[in-house]
């Protein structure tokens, strides 16, 4: 194949999708944290010399925005087609933006799996004058449009399930919707599309049978993977694909040196870095876009999200990290809750049912066990004790809490911001800190303790 030759992409995103019982109009459904077109144009920016054109129907709309959004960088040739009447006048309004003297790929939009290589293969072969499509062959075809061959084996049809006879039905190679051909051939043949058939759509189909009558070559080539070129027709769909997704990404990641414990309960999302050598328990979920240095073991029912795991830290079971960057050797958890704007140095240890939003932890501070440390600045090899707050909201503002280094603060304690404790300093359990504390100074406010002998607690009558 000329690698200099150019391709005009075409991608079927004008469905209704009402099988998707959904306001969301289905091509923009998630597999792995991302819309299936957006699959579909990741798959498409794999191939070189492309143009991509994209044919967006009723809810045009919110797929421009998605795109635009999701894909800031890709340029669009959009089509629209206002009436769905069928794929072969779908792809029909796309074709005065096609330059006849390139190969046309036709992709659906929701089909999310589809690789690069699959696609290579049909261009590679369309560039030898010829229509070739994606098939495959599936134990049960039902719903699926049936590769019709001659008696040598040749591509002569497709048929749609429901316009099949029995024989036909009978055929387990089924069409995946991927096609490649010439531009020029793809043009004679939509001009002499019909709807003669049960729906009375113009079906992309046929330009294979139009084709062959008009002596052009239409070679097949088949699949083994399944799962590549299924597509999202229903919520039952979408779960298969998710699945198969989330496999092939576990696999990926396992090749790579990073151990798995039960890949079928571990999901991705977005953009994930890991480096080999870390662990993922099970019931682990994360997302994009998240770094992961090696070494690193995140714990069961753990939630990483658009964060940084340095190299070595562990991540015990039951936490939740959100933008946040942890540092080398730290330890989480159990059960710590680590919020947006975090950042946590070397060594530091967050505890179990803690909670840290917005602040800084310097080397070695601790919080080991039932507090909440908000809008802070923590010292290196601080001490945060059972129970303490940052009271960091007045009800309409948000104020900082500072803390120096090598300080303690005792367990109970209320830090009222705004306020700085500086380097060394002690504060006793039950303080409740409203004003700066010096260096080197214990700081500690409690009521007198009184003992009242004989004294009978109140009783129901």
């Amino acid at each position: 194949m000329n690698s200099a030759a150019n391709i005009d992409v075409i991608i079927l995103a004008a469905g209704q999708g009402t099988r998707m019982k959904s306001a969301l109009t289905k091509v923009l459904h998630p597999v792995g944290g991302q819309a299936l077109i957006s699959h579909v144009i990741e798959a498409a920016k794999g191939l070189a010399n492309t143009k991509i054109h994209i044919i967006v129907g009723q809810n045009a709309s919110a797929v421009k925005k998605h795109v635009l959004n999701a894909h800031p960088d890709l340029e669009v040739n959009w089509a629209m087609q206002a009436e769905q009447l069928g794929t072969g006048h779908a792809v029909l309004q796309a074709l005065p933006n096609l330059d006849t003297a390139n190969t046309a790929l036709i992709l659906c939009g929701d089909v999310p799996l589809i690789k690069s290589g699959e696609l290579n293969k049909l261009i590679e072969t369309a560039a030898l004058n010829q229509l070739a499509l994606l098939t495959t062959e599936l134990d049960d075809p039902t719903g699926y449009g049936r590769i019709i061959r001659d008696t040598e084996g040749n591509v002569c049809k497709i048929v749609e399930h429901r316009d099949c006879d029995d024989s036909q039905r009978a055929t387990r190679e089924i069409n995946t919707g991927f096609m490649a051909l010439p531009v020029s051939m793809l043009s004679s043949a939509l001009s002499k599309l019909e709807n003669n058939n049960d729906q009375q759509e113009y079906y992309l189909t046929d330009v294979i049978k139009l084709a062959k009558a008009q002596g052009d070559s239409v070679t097949g080539i088949c699949t083994n993977d399944f799962s590549s070129v299924l597509g999202v027709n229903s919520r039952s769909d979408l779960a298969q694909c998710e699945k198969h997704y989330q496999m092939r990404r576990a696999q990926t990641y396992m090749d790579a040196g990073v151990s798995i414990i039960d890949p079928a309960r571990v999901t991705f999302r977005g953009s994930v870095s890991i480096e080999p050598d870390c662990s993922l328990d099970i019931n682990t979920i994360i997302e994009g876009p998240t770094c992961i240095g090696s070494n690193v073991v995140i714990g069961a029912n753990s939630i990483v999200r658009g964060s940084v795991l340095a190299d070595g830290c562990r991540i015990e079971p039951n936490c939740v990290i959100e933008d946040a960057h942890v540092g080398a050797s730290a330890v989480l958890g159990p059960f710590a809750r680590i919020r947006p704007g975090s950042k946590l140095s070397e060594n530091v240890r967050i505890g179990n049912f803690v909670e840290v939003k917005n602040s800084t932890l310097a080397a070695g501070a601790k919080a080991n066990h039932l507090s909440y440390v908000g809008d802070s600045d923590i010292g290196a090899s601080t001490n945060i004790g059972a129970g303490v707050i940052t009271c960091n909201y007045d009800g309409a503002y948000k104020h900082r809490t500072v803390i120096g280094e090598n300080v303690f603060v005792g367990s109970d304690c209320q830090l009222v911001a705004p306020v700085t404790i500086g380097n060394n300093a002690t504060i006793g359990a039950g303080t409740t800190v409203t004003t700066d504390v010096e260096a080197d100074t214990l700081s500690i406010s409690r009521t007198k303790q009184k003992s009242v002998q004989g004294w009978k607690r109140p009783t129901k009558k």
